[in-house]
């Protein structure tokens, strides 16, 4: 049995070896970069107005003018224009070109037009006001958004503007999810008295997938034949594979048995935390990855957050942030000398400090727990009292 950061080290050490697909921007939405993206022109690319106004030449006012003849407009999508008169203006719009042989704009709400002429009425204007000066954002190919970004509305708007119709963006990685156990009926069916329906595959989908991946849900016996038949198969297939179930010591946890058989080396099986002790991973030669997940609901529940997503996470080349801090409301006492994830529900005071609420549940089986709950808080196993106060990382999935 190893320990937590132990066991975490070991996963993030066998990432998938993700290859590269070109895909229509329109299609990008969420998947994660695998090149970065480069100003293809200065940002803006010309002197750019950035109210609607009139412009001119500080010249003028410098001078004393404020009484200025209207020689035109200068509209949004329009080449730039030439103030030729240096007494004179023309009206901009937000977006233009400034014109050429002006430097300053003034907003419609600071001056008053009448027949032809804008008096401006300020007592105070500065040379370069209201203009959004060519590269003051960005410069031609200087980087905007690095590799291994996964593409949120901003991201997908900087491609866009720079002429990024087609994105090289990282695969996703193919994954399937296994359930395990003859007391488990499909979703869709009426369980005898002594099962139950399959739900821990639907959880893993959704983690997976909102993270980048594309899974497929499956469900096996508790047949060790069966089992070792449909498995090879499936690593054959897949990039990687996440079990539910088969895990454990009892006489119908075949998972790890199958395992050796296929030659899918175990890296670890046992882990120095409650809930998800019975946790197991291996990876083959040909680089493909399993996860052993314990089967109760609880238990895999916390294993996707601490280790399955951080895994997914760095094989797409997505930098992995750290676990908040949250403060405990009231003690809790564990004796077990384990690494206790405690089920919890958060808040933030006046001051800004997240305070996280024990929820004590049922065990590892209560998914109905969950539904109160926004993460898992991680106590150190060196500890047996946790005092009121005490801080804590958190594992939010909310």
């Amino acid at each position: 049995m190893i320990s937590v950061s132990d066991a975490y080290s070991i996963v993030l050490n066998h990432p998938l070896a993700v290859a590269a697909e070109a895909i229509p921007l329109t299609q990008a939405t969420g998947r994660v970069l695998h090149e970065p993206l480069a100003a293809d022109r200065d940002l803006p690319p010309f002197d750019r107005v950035s109210m609607d106004g009139i412009a001119i030449a500080y010249a003028s006012w410098a001078d004393g003018q404020r009484r200025f003849r209207v020689a035109g407009a200068q509209f949004a999508g329009q080449p730039a224009q030439t103030l030729t008169d240096e007494t004179a203006c023309l009206e901009v719009m937000t977006g233009a070109m400034l014109p050429t042989g002006t430097d300053s704009v003034i907003r419609y709400e600071d001056i008053q037009i009448s027949d032809g002429v804008a008096e401006i009425q300020l007592d105070t204007v500065q040379p370069g006001q209201n203009v959004h000066r060519r590269a003051t954002d960005r410069r031609q190919h200087e980087e905007l958004v690095p590799a291994g970004t996964r593409l949120g509305p901003a991201e997908m708007a900087v491609a866009a503007s720079v002429g990024k119709a087609t994105v090289r963006v990282s695969q996703r990685p193919r994954i399937a999810l296994i359930s395990t156990g003859d007391e488990l009926v499909d979703v869709a069916e009426t369980p005898e008295p002594y099962q139950i329906r399959r739900s821990n595959t639907y959880l893993l989908q959704t983690v997976l997938e909102s993270a980048g991946a594309e899974t497929a849900l499956l469900h096996l016996p508790d047949d060790a034949d069966a089992m070792e038949t449909a498995l090879k198969t499936l690593l054959a297939e897949f990039d990687a594979l996440v079990l539910s179930g088969g895990v454990s010591a009892g006489k119908a946890d075949f998972v790890p048995g199958v395992m050796a058989r296929l030659g899918v080396r175990q890296q670890f099986h046992q882990v120095a935390q409650r809930p998800g002790k019975p946790l197991w991973f291996g990876a083959s030669e040909a680089g493909k990855v399993v996860f052993g997940l314990p089967g109760n609901p609880v238990s895999t529940f916390l294993c996707a957050y601490r280790y399955l997503l951080p895994w997914l996470q760095t094989s797409l080349g997505l930098p992995i942030a750290p676990p908040p801090v949250a403060r405990l409301v009231r003690k809790i006492s564990f004796a077990p000398k384990l690494t206790y994830f405690l089920s919890v529900s958060l808040s933030v005071n006046s001051e800004g400090i997240w305070l996280a609420e024990p929820l004590p549940g049922s065990g590892s089986a209560d998914y109905a727990n969950l539904l109160r709950c926004d993460g898992f808080m991680e106590l150190p196993p060196d500890q047996t009292e946790f005092a009121e106060g005490e801080a804590f990382p958190v594992y939010t999935f909310r």
